[in-house]
């Protein structure tokens, strides 16, 4: 590793050397974000997750420019060609598009104009002409003309030469430094439908006809037009005015004004046209691809998070509903721990419309099963049964809960729930993941792909690799936060504690179904294949609810279990007396317990968990209700105000489900006054909210929301300014509102 990383890593995410490199070491034996954060603090200087994440992410950016350097140098090598002060432009280079820059010139080319132009022997006029010292241009250009190397006349020598100029223009890392900066912040996108596809290419109606600068075009705006482009829907460009690169282009080539400069003008704009707009076209998409993938990945990961640490209802009988019109209502009971009691279908709805043996079947069910909450799906016929469970007289400490089905479906057709439930239909499997979602979410969302649970930004779109790499460090930083019961928990679940993976976590479930539940810690070191340092990664973040030993349900590690014994022991005490009084943990002076090893913050962290062993970080269990008689979107009227929840948040705003079945949006110039001046509050996926309706649009399926106390207010002022700015304000944040967003996409990772 290259020593000077560690300084310029430091510099960057402004902590100290020091933090760095021994995060670095730790990340290189093998150890885990999670674990790192949790318990090594003493190593890293406390660094969060987000730090040892930030981390590793960018020592490993640093170690591919690394290779990448090593490569070109090791090519321009062979080629006899690397001269001392390339070699030192090179492994100053602190980029890979500098690096490649650097390269372009020896890197291996197919065959091309220029190329062709050499094999005609034209290099030597180039050579004349681009040095634009006075000459007879045509007396010098005749000397090359050769029919049996089909050089036919002057004119095909000189655009022969041209070839050749306008090729090492284009390989000038200097110019394309300068044009690369113009393209990024001068350049625009341009955006038009394709003549004759208007109707068909309806959703993307607001960029028919569409200009914004390339620097300031927010994420899903850049994502959305892609998309377009990709499905034939609309024709984009993205780039500066003409003129403004060519007089860039020009002023680092010309030096003189002679027949040869006029000729070097003309190799500048074939140059332009044919090679470097091009290129620089794919880098700026790239780039803008890369920023927006970002914007997008970032906000998806932090609704998924929202949503993985969802509040759970906890080890209660549940009912679970799949509910459907022809079809039926797929029925499930579930024990505490989420097994699976009874199931069958019920037809309350139409055609069948079997609503009094529908209703006697439930309640029978609920009473043998002694239910305690019914959790229904709210896709089709989602709110009209729920209605009807609201209809039939059940008992009313039975809690009816709408739940989030997204994914349910996707998780019924996997190989996760035909490994659960072989014998189970699809829509049996669904309405048993609708259940245990209400139950634990976290549980029950780690099996199914997170582009399919439903609170994403064009997660189709952006690069895949980056998005799963995101996602897996979200989920896993969720699982671990909370923890696992290790005797209870699936084999999905267990694969994300820090240290396990598939392998060790079907081990895990494998010798739980052999040797029966774990008694201890101890015992998992037991489990096939699991070493010590998969252990010591992994024990902390694993729970034992009935272990002997209180500390195995807890979040204490048991390297520290000696340490928590004899701060028992100094003060007369058991372990388990000091866990169940403040009063002995008052007397325990942690100052008297500080080694080189173990500092403040992890004695505090382990009284903090002695206080509340097994703590569950999430939020209280509350129950949530739909307005009633507001079920499809023809029942929306504008200025109704609706309770609702919010289901996804974008960089334009947050989706919230009114409960028709379709979510509305509340965009961001319409959320709530006190998100913008209040530091303190923050949207949330899963949040209760009030909106008020101020648009439907039934044919396009989209509802407008607002959160603000008088929103037509609001909206009247915008109308007031007049014309296309006023509706374009309406749309998207710009000026002020852009610095709102910033502001609310920087509490995102509160």
């Amino acid at each position: 590793m290259n020593i000077d990383h560690y300084f310029k890593i430091a510099e960057e995410l402004n902590v100290r050397h020091k933090q760095v490199s021994d995060t670095i070491e730790l990340l290189d034996e093998g150890a885990t974000v999670p674990f790192i954060s949790r318990y090594r603090k003493e190593v890293t200087g406390s660094l969060d997750e987000v730090q040892v994440a930030a981390i590793r992410d960018r020592v490993q950016q640093l170690r591919d420019l690394d290779k990448r350097r090593e490569a070109i140098l090791k090519s321009i090598r062979e080629q006899e060609k690397l001269s001392p002060e390339l070699e030192a432009k090179i492994n100053k280079a602190e980029t890979m598009t500098a690096l490649e820059d650097l390269y372009l010139p020896y890197k291996p080319k197919r065959r091309t104009k220029a190329t062709i132009a050499r094999e005609k022997g034209l290099e030597p006029l180039a050579e004349l002409i681009f040095a634009q010292e006075s000459l007879d241009l045509e007396q010098e250009a005749s000397k090359y003309i050769d029919a049996e190397k089909e050089v036919k006349d002057i004119e095909e020598a000189l655009h022969g030469a041209r070839d050749i100029m306008a090729e090492w223009i284009n390989e000038n890392a200097e110019i394309r430094t300068k044009l690369r900066k113009l393209f990024i912040e001068e350049g625009k996108f341009v955006s038009k439908v394709i003549p004759g596809k208007e109707e068909e290419a309806i959703k993307y109606k607001d960029y028919f006809d569409w200009t914004e600068p390339i620097k300031t075009a927010p994420s899903h705006r850049v994502l959305a037009m892609r998309r377009g482009e990709k499905e034939l829907f609309l024709m984009l460009d993205s780039s500066p005015e003409e003129l403004d690169a060519l007089a860039i282009m020009e002023k680092q080539v010309i030096s003189s004004q002679n027949t040869s400069s006029e000729q070097v003008k003309l190799a500048v704009k074939d140059c332009y046209k044919r090679l470097m707009k091009p290129s620089m076209e794919t880098e700026v998409r790239l780039f803008t691809k890369k920023k927006a993938d970002e914007g997008a990945i970032k906000v998806f990961a932090e609704n998924l998070r929202q949503l993985l640490l969802g509040a759970p209802l906890g080890e209660k009988s549940v009912m679970a509903i799949d509910p459907g019109f022809r079809t039926g209502c797929k029925l499930v009971c579930l024990g505490p721990q989420g097994q699976v009691l009874h199931y069958d279908a019920i037809y309350p709805h139409e055609p069948q419309r079997k609503k009094a043996e529908s209703a006697a079947m439930v309640k029978h069910l609920v009473e043998k099963h002694q239910v305690e909450a019914i959790a229904i799906g709210n896709g089709t016929a989602g709110r009209e049964s729920e209605q009807f469970f609201k209809s039939i007289g059940l008992p009313a400490n039975v809690l009816i809960v709408m739940v989030n089905e997204s994914g349910a479906s996707i998780y019924s057709a996997s190989d996760v729930a035909r490994e659960e439930f072989p014998d189970l239909d699809l829509t049996i499997r669904g309405a048993v993941s609708i259940g245990r979602r209400l139950m634990d979410p976290l549980a029950e969302l780690v099996k199914i792909d997170p582009k399919s649970i439903g609170v994403g930004q064009y997660q189709h779109d952006v690069d895949q690799s980056a998005l799963k790499n995101s996602l897996d460090d979200t989920v896993m930083s969720c699982v671990n936060g909370v923890g696992v019961e290790v005797n209870t928990a699936s084999k999905q679940l267990l694969t994300y504690v820090s240290g396990l993976g598939p392998s060790l976590a079907q081990n895990i479930v494998a010798y739980r179904n052999e040797h029966g539940p774990f008694k201890s810690r101890e015992e998992i070191k037991s489990v096939p294949r699991l070493g010590d340092k998969a252990y010591e990664q992994a024990a902390g973040f694993l729970r034992i609810q009935n272990a002997p030993n209180p500390l195995d349900r807890s979040a204490v590690h048991p390297e520290r279990y000696g340490l928590v014994q004899k701060m028992a022991s100094d003060i007369g005490s058991s372990v388990t007396d000091l866990m169940n009084s403040e009063e002995l943990r008052q007397k325990v002076l942690l100052k008297n317990y500080v080694t080189e090893t173990v500092g403040l913050p992890t004695l505090q962290d382990i009284m903090a968990e002695l206080a509340k062993p097994g703590r569950d970080p999430r939020e209280t269990f509350e129950v949530f209700s739909f307005q009633e008689g507001v079920n499809e979107m023809k029942d929306l009227k504008v200025g109704m105000k609706l309770p609702g929840i919010i289901t996804n948040i974008t960089n334009f705003g947050a989706f919230v489900d009114v409960g028709v079945h379709q979510d509305g949006l509340v965009h961001l110039s319409h959320l709530a006054d006190r998100y913008i001046s209040d530091p303190n509050e923050v949207i949330t996926v899963n949040q209760k909210v009030e909106v008020t309706v101020i648009e439907v649009d039934l044919a396009r399926k989209r509802i407008a929301l607002s959160m603000k106390s008088d929103p037509f207010a609001e909206r009247g002022k915008a109308k007031a300014g007049g014309g296309k700015r006023a509706k374009r304000e309406e749309k998207e944040p710009e000026g002020d509102m852009a610095a709102k967003l910033a502001m609310l996409k920087g509490k995102f990772g509160k």
